[in-house]
């Protein structure tokens, strides 16, 4: 079971709000809409999808990580250090 299973719903509507943004963002570009305003929405899209990656990775953490810990089993650590370095690099 995945560790967001309990948030589901919230990070849907979260994702769907963001899917509704880029289309928003392809009208934007469409209608040649200033740049500023069109780089001002990237970065709340931006935003908006690093807030669903620090979510996910707080409930992976939470769930994941300290379950197999408690296990005795660190690999979730690695595969958490290394989701932490992707998003760090994004």
């Amino acid at each position: 079971m995945a560790g967001y299973s309990m948030s589901r719903d919230e990070y849907l509507n979260r994702l769907r709000r963001i899917e509704g943004q880029v289309r928003g963002l392809q009208r934007m570009v469409s209608e040649d809409t200033y740049c500023i305003d069109i780089l001002t929405q990237v970065s709340s899209v931006s935003n908006a999808l690093r807030g669903v990656a620090v979510g996910l990775l707080d409930e992976h953490v939470r769930h994941c990580v300290m379950d197999a810990a408690a296990a005795g089993d660190d690999s979730k650590v690695d595969e958490a250090t290394a989701a932490i370095e992707r998003l760090l690099r994004s």
